[in-house]
This record gives C-alpha cells, structure tokens and sequence, in this order.
C-alpha cells in the first residue's frame, strides 16, 4: 500500500527505513488514520519522520504524491449511506445531506446569483445568506459539509493543502543560517580540539597510578595535554558587490561571532571578491581599515583554522590577470588566485562556505560557474547551510 509514496519519500531526502515504513502499515491495519487523508498525513509523519528537520521534505513528498486526489461522489453518497444512521443531527442535517446529492455545478452558480440578487447587506452566522462563520453554503470561516468558500481563509484544511504549506521549511537542515543557529554552529567548531595538540602539562592519576604498579612499585609519572579549549579560528567574509544579497545572512553570522567566548582566539578580515595586498578590518573594505595580508599571515600561526565565506562570483580577470580588480583603489601586481594559493599555503584547516546553493555552482550566470569553480579547485567548498557547515566542521579536521 502506498509503495511509491515510500520511494517519493526516499527521493525528497527523507531517511525512511523499511521498519518504520511497516509500523506505519500496522497503524493504518489499526485504523488509526481514521480513513481520512489528514489522519494519514499525521500519522504518517509521527511514524516515518524522526526529525523535525526533515518535516518540509516530507510536506513535498506528500504534496507530490497526493496532489490532484479530489474524493469522487459515488464515495460521498456511500459514506453518507454508511452513516446514515450515526452522523448526529447538529453535524450534518437532512438538508445538507440532500446538498450533496443535489452537487452540480450550474445548480450551485444559479444558487449563488439568486442569493446576491435577494441579499442587501453583510451577514455573519446564520445558515441562510452568504456570510462567515455560519452554516450557509457560500461564505467563509464556518461550516457547510458541503459549502462553497468564498474569499477568506480554509479553516478545515485538507492533508495536501496543509501539506502545500510547508510550514516546516525553516526547520530543514539545509537552510541557511540565523543567529542562534551560527552560534550552535560554531560551537560545534570545539569538537576540533585534540589531546594530541600542545604540551603535556597536566597530571595523569591514573594513568600514573597503573604505570606505578607495572613498574614495580616505583613511581612512574605520567603526563597528559589539558583539556583546555586551544582552538584558533580565523573567519575571512566576502562584503559588497554580488554579496549584498547576503548581507543579512553576513550580519547574522557577524553577530554570532562576535558573541562567541569559547574559542582560545578568533580573528576576522573582509575583503571584496578576492583579496590580494590587503585585508580589512570593517565590511566597507575602506583604506582606513586595511591590514597587509602579510602581516596576517605573519602573525596568525598555521595552526588556525580557516573559514572562508564568500560566493567566489568575480569577472575571471580578479582571479587570472595582474590587474584585474576591479575596485578602483586596488592594483593587484599578482592575481588573485595567487594570494589564494598563498593562503592555502599557510593554513593547514581551510574551508569555504558559499552562500549560493550547490546547485547553481556549475549555472554559468555572469561567469559565476567558472569562477567559483577555479577557487573549489583550492579550497573546500560548502554550502553556507546547517548541512554544509556540519561537513565543513569534519573537513576541518583534515589537514591539507
């Protein structure tokens, strides 16, 4: 039952297992769908979805699937037979029983012309004339089992409509980020620090206590690094031009970093497009606020890990040619993907996040493709997403 609904969900990234799938057949056996298409839904999400982060993938799954399903009117007329005798009277009345018999839809639009015709003002509640939040056939914001909406909001939302909502889109995964979500991110970052990294300055009892015994009863000290936070992080941004899109997402990220307090340093640079002599200190990349890149690589140790965020859209020539900034008070005497490399030289972590979907890296758009493409062949590259952060956090962990 539903087997391509099952494949559908594996399509749209929902991780879906063949167990669960089972369970959610058990549940229907039970009826705990309540043979309506929203009960399905319902179930079928607490069932199959594990994580609110795949919610949105399954609304697609689910509006794919199910789309166009309209309810045919010899199934309406049995379900009416079958409840004849149960529906009670406050619900569903003879005379709206009757309306579902009598559904045409030349009938329904003469219906509505002769109640516009007789009608001379608003009308709320009731169950005569066109109004909201009664019973009449036509209006909004009541109930009419087989009323007609006019304008206004759908209150008794059918499974795909609520599906087609996609209410869940900001819990995926693969959005980009908000604040609190680079400061979770970031935090993450100090899951990089090693043991193996710096001296062996801290008192190992009991690794002293067993050596002790091995040696006799002799004393053996060992020694162990502390788990103190050593990690260094150094974030270079992409400000202006074709960034300005993204100039929320960089303010965000702006603010999470600078709220961070739990690394032993972190550094942050501008630059547009690409960076050649100078980095700066402030977004609008003015003179006043530049520092030589070589004073940064100076003083900034191998050891820090790089981040890079940018959308590496540029004309060629800022990457390729002596001279090819296109900012007017820069005079690059060597391209930049020799700065680039010269980076990648220094740093042994570095990644870069690219605020434009993965998709479109290779759409050739104003030369966006070739150049984002020379600098994937350096560097790393992830999406700026929860997603991509989380494989550019393992990436960091690998040294070049």
């Amino acid at each position: 039952m539903f087997v391509n609904f099952f494949y559908e969900l594996k399509r749209t990234g929902v991780p879906v297992s063949l167990t669960e799938w089972m369970t959610l057949m058990e549940a229907l056996s039970k009826g705990l769908a309540f043979s309506s298409l929203s009960g399905f839904y319902y179930v079928a999400r607490a069932v199959l979805v594990k994580s609110e982060t795949h919610f949105d993938s399954y609304d697609l799954a689910f509006q794919n699937y199910f789309k166009g399903i309209e309810t045919p009117a010899d199934v309406v007329e049995q379900a009416l037979e079958w409840l004849k005798n149960e529906i009670p009277p406050l619900l569903i009345s003879p005379g709206e029983r009757k309306m579902f018999q009598d559904w045409d839809l030349d009938k329904l639009r003469r219906e509505l012309e002769e109640k516009l015709k007789t009608q001379d003002g608003e009308h709320h509640g009731g169950h005569n004339w066109i109004g909201t939040g009664g019973r009449a056939r036509f209006g909004h914001g009541g109930y009419n089992p087989a009323g007609v909406r006019l304008d206004g909001q759908s209150v008794n939302h059918s499974a795909v409509k609520v599906a087609g909502e996609r209410r869940y889109r900001g819990y995926r995964s693969d959005e980009t980020l908000g604040v609190r979500q680079f400061e979770v991110a970031l935090r993450k970052l100090r899951q990089l620090t090693s043991r193996n990294e710096g001296i062996k300055d801290e008192l190992d009892l009991d690794g002293t206590v067993d050596a002790t015994c091995k040696n006799a009863g002799w004393l053996k000290l060992v020694w162990d690094r502390s788990r103190k936070n050593n990690l260094k992080v150094v974030l270079m941004m992409d400000s202006g031009g074709s960034m300005n899109p993204y100039i929320d997402l960089c303010s965000k990220l702006f603010t999470a970093v600078n709220r961070a307090s739990h690394f032993k340093d972190l550094k942050f640079y501008y630059f547009h497009n690409c960076f050649y002599d100078d980095l700066y200190l402030h977004p609008f990349c003015t003179s006043e606020s530049a520092v030589k890149t070589y004073d940064v690589l100076h003083n900034l140790n191998s050891e820090y890990r790089l981040i890079i965020v940018g959308d590496a859209s540029m004309a060629p020539s800022e990457l390729t040619m002596t001279g090819g900034s296109i900012d007017w008070n820069i005079i690059n005497n060597e391209p930049g993907l020799v700065w680039l490399e010269r980076v990648v030289r220094h740093f042994k972590h570095a990644v870069w996040l690219n605020p434009i979907p993965e998709q479109w890296w290779d759409v050739n758009v104003n030369y966006a493709a070739h150049t984002i493409n020379l600098v994937r062949k350096l560097f790393p590259m992830f999406e700026l997403t929860l997603d991509g952060l989380e494989l550019a956090i393992k990436r960091l962990k690998v040294k070049f």
